[in-house]
C-alpha cells in the first residue's frame, strides 16, 4: 500500500513531467515560428533576399518583408534544389542557401559542409587567382555535370571521373582551399551559374584539343572559355 508521503512525491513528480513537457512543445513550436515564411520580417528574411536575388531567383527588394515575391523565389531556389517546393524557408532550405539556423538539421549540414569542401578544392585547384565570378563558373560546371544524364550523378563522382579535371590528375584537389574557394563553392551549390549552363571549360592559352575548341561557347571569364 502506497503511503501518503509517496503519494504526494509522486503527485509532485507527475506535475513536473507535465510542466516539462508542456515546455518543450512550446520551445519546439517557438523554433518552427521561428523559421522565415510568408508574412516574416527581419534581418533572416534579408539574408534570403540578398541570397536570392545574387543567384537569379529574385527580383524584389531586399527588404526584409516575407511577401509574395519572396515567396515565389524560395520556391523557385527549392524547385531546383530539389527540396520541398512549400516556400517555406525551414532548416533544409537554409541549409541550402548557407544561412545559419537554430532549426537547422546538423546530418544536413554536415552532408553539405563535405560537399562544400570538396567543390571548393577543385575551384581552388583548377582556378585560384581566376576572377571570382570565374571561379564559380567552375563550380557550376560540376553542378550543371551533376544535373546532365552524360555524366556521373554525385559531386564527387563528377570530380573523380576518370580524366576530367586537370587538378585531380595532379594532385592539386588535395591542396587546403581559401576561404574564396569555399564561398565560390557555396554559390555553385546555392545554384549561381555565370557559365550559363556550360558542361567544360578550357584556357585557349594552353589548349591543343580541336575537339574543346568545336564546342558552343557560352562566355569568357578571366582565361577560361566555357562552352556547352
Amino acid at each position: 500500500m502506497i503511503s501518503k508521503k509517496n503519494k504526494t512525491l509522486i503527485s509532485i513528480l507527475l506535475i513536473l513531467f507535465i510542466i516539462v513537457s508542456v515546455f518543450a512543445i512550446c520551445f519546439q513550436n517557438s523554433e518552427v515560428e521561428a523559421l522565415s515564411k510568408y508574412g516574416s520580417r527581419g534581418e533572416e528574411v534579408k539574408q534570403i533576399q540578398t541570397k536570392l536575388k545574387r543567384w537569379g531567383y529574385y527580383n524584389g527588394s531586399v527588404d526584409g518583408v516575407y511577401g509574395s515575391k519572396t515567396l515565389e523565389a524560395v520556391k523557385y531556389f527549392q524547385r531546383k534544389n530539389g527540396l520541398t517546393a512549400d516556400g517555406i524557408a525551414g532548416p533544409a532550405t537554409l541549409n541550402a542557401m548557407g544561412i545559419t539556423s537554430s532549426g537547422s538539421s546538423s546530418n544536413s549540414s554536415s552532408s553539405n559542409n563535405g560537399n562544400v569542401d570538396l567543390l571548393a578544392r577543385l575551384i581552388y585547384g583548377e582556378s585560384r587567382g581566376e576572377p571570382y565570378t570565374g571561379q564559380v563558373a567552375v563550380g557550376a560546371v560540376v553542378m550543371n555535370r551533376v544535373k546532365s544524364s552524360s555524366f556521373p550523378n554525385t559531386i564527387a563522382g563528377v570530380i573523380y571521373q576518370r580524366g576530367s579535371f586537370d587538378a585531380v590528375s595532379d594532385g592539386q584537389i588535395n591542396m587546403s582551399p581559401d576561404s574564396t574557394a569555399k564561398k565560390a563553392a557555396q554559390d555553385a551549390l546555392n545554384g549561381w551559374d555565370p557559365s550559363y549552363g556550360a558542361i567544360y571549360y578550357f584556357n585557349p592559352s594552353t589548349a591543343t584539343n580541336k575537339w574543346i575548341w568545336s564546342r558552343p561557347m557560352t562566355v569568357t571569364i578571366g582565361k577560361h572559355r566555357f562552352c556547352k
